[in-house]
């Protein structure tokens, strides 16, 4: 009898989302069949990936190749020309984020009140190349160091940026790979930055400039120029972009709606009103310190062309072996992220990460063979970076409104969690073995005697995000139950339009 009253209540409220979906319908396309918004859906989705993706993916190439250049200009003497030591370029290195981490917030508040994102990103980017190539003008250490925190601030507004944009368009069972998508170019720019560097050692002398001058100038100067160009490419949201058919842009804007009770251009509540919901959410806490784990590993790729040095072969061969790494990561993120789409599974897959994360840096820690200690570097970027990709859909499936607040939370956790980059900058010393750096930034060994070490930050993070399962959990518990439980979920950050049409924390 329990188990009648209860399939009765699913179905009850099953047929009770569908007419809520059926209600939110534009009048335009309540006359279409499914099979024909399927296609229609299919359509705009095909437009996006061979437009959006493309575009951005390109900027993120760009993006990582001008930030992390200074680790092999350092390979290629800046160094000694500016008289720096070894504390000096780490405080070069570190000192971006100080632009970097606070610009964020302002920058995604402010991108989710524009009408034309696109143009904003891109601008952005072409701004930053310019910033970048004047890198190569610098003649003393005090002068790089404000080229690099004037650099980081304007390089805010892409990543943030990127990910609140493409959340505006997929779907969260669409958007896992295409942020795994948006990683690839991040390790393709490593990679490629690796082989521009190598190549612009070369030019080390021409018209009376070092080589790492003109790795700025060169790869400053692309980046203007390819900016320039997208943004006359780039489409911006879906209810305004000219690649769409109106049409497809009422399909666009609905499916969103479906899935999370607003889309951009439908939203109701205001930017600052958003950004201090954000601050109301449990949630938000818990995934900003997790991502600061993550930020933690992902330092290395401050200092990776300094590791690969540690193999004993010249400075071009160096940076030609950089390359391999980055291209296995970029695969190894589309595999990831497929996978995560396609199981619906977030959490198992982080836990894997982890786990990889502590047996990629145990080996160059145990051994200085070069076979086994180059083949754990291949893995060490897709390990420092794969939990992050998920850490963004988590946000995205988990706080996709409001806008404000979605685009609140992307950026505070990416700039608060990123504040590991400043002191993780300083852990890279007494090489080959850097025991500080990878004890710290791998998750793993954190010194507490003469020769104790525990899996303190691994377990860390184990932890939390453990606890952020058992609490969404819980929350879906609360939503099934009764509505004074529900209201208690709507207090921490479920609106009521998604509560109507049934929605409930996935992933996890």
């Amino acid at each position: 009898m329990a188990t009648h009253l209860i399939d009765d209540d699913k179905e009850e409220h099953s047929i009770a989302v569908l007419e809520v979906h059926h209600d939110s319908m534009p009048e335009e396309l309540r006359g279409l069949s499914e099979e024909e918004l399927k296609a229609i859906e299919k359509k705009l989705v095909r437009k996006a990936d061979l437009v959006i993706l493309p575009v951005m993916g390109i900027l993120y190439i760009l993006n990582y190749i001008d930030r992390q250049n200074l680790g092999a200009a350092k390979i290629q003497g800046i160094m000694v020309d500016l008289n720096m030591t070894t504390d000096q370029f780490a405080t070069a290195v570190s000192i971006l984020f100080v632009g970097y981490l606070p610009f964020q917030i302002p920058s995604n508040l402010l991108i989710s009140r524009l009408s034309r994102p696109g143009l904003y990103i891109c601008c952005a980017c072409a701004i930053w190349g310019c910033i970048s190539a004047c890198t190569a003008a610098v003649h003393s250490y005090s002068a790089l160091l404000a080229v690099r925190v004037i650099l980081g601030a304007v390089e805010s507004a892409f990543f943030p940026g990127a990910i609140y944009l493409l959340s505006a368009w997929y779907t969260k069972n669409e958007l896992g790979k295409r942020i795994g998508g948006l990683y690839v170019g991040q390790q393709v720019g490593n990679a490629f930055g690796g082989l521009i560097a190598a190549g612009c050692l070369k030019l080390d002398g021409r018209m009376g400039l070092s080589g790492w001058r003109w790795l700025f100038i060169i790869e400053g100067a692309a980046t203007v120029g390819i900016a320039l160009l997208s943004a006359l490419i780039l489409p911006e949201y879906p209810y305004n972009a000219r690649l769409l058919t109106p049409l497809e842009r009422k399909v666009a804007v609905w499916r969103l709606e479906k899935e999370a009770g607003a889309a951009e251009g439908s939203e109701t509540v205001g930017t600052w009103a958003g950004f201090l919901q954000s601050f109301k959410d449990p949630k938000l806490y818990l995934l900003i310190f997790c991502n600061m784990m993550s930020q933690t590993q992902g330092s290395i790729a401050n200092f990776f062309p300094t590791i690969v040095k540690t193999l004993g072969y010249n400075s071009i061969l160096t940076l030609v072996l950089t390359a391999p790494p980055y291209i296995f990561a970029g695969f190894y993120y589309m595999g990831l992220t497929a996978l995560s789409d396609k199981t619906g599974k977030i959490y198992l897959f982080i836990m894997i990460n982890i786990g990889l994360a502590i047996c990629t840096y145990i080996v160059p820690m145990a051994t200085l063979s070069v076979p086994g200690r180059y083949v754990a570097m291949i893995f060490m970027p897709c390990t420092s970076v794969g939990p992050q990709l998920l850490l963004y859909k988590t946000i995205n499936h988990h706080m996709p409104r409001p806008l404000a607040k979605r685009a609140a939370t992307i950026a505070l956790m990416n700039s608060i969690g990123g504040t590991s980059n400043i002191w993780a900058s300083y852990l890279w010393f007494a090489g080959p073995r850097y025991f500080a750096a990878f004890g710290t930034c791998g998750y793993l060994w954190i010194r507490l005697g003469a020769d104790d070490s525990v899996i303190a930050a691994a377990v860390a993070f184990a932890i939390t995000i453990t606890g952020y399962l058992l609490y969404v959990r819980h929350e879906n518990k609360l939503l099934d139950g009764t509505p004074e439980q529900v209201d208690k979920v709507k207090g921490r950050g479920v609106t009521t339009e998604q509560v109507d049409m049934g929605w409930r924390y996935e992933g996890y």
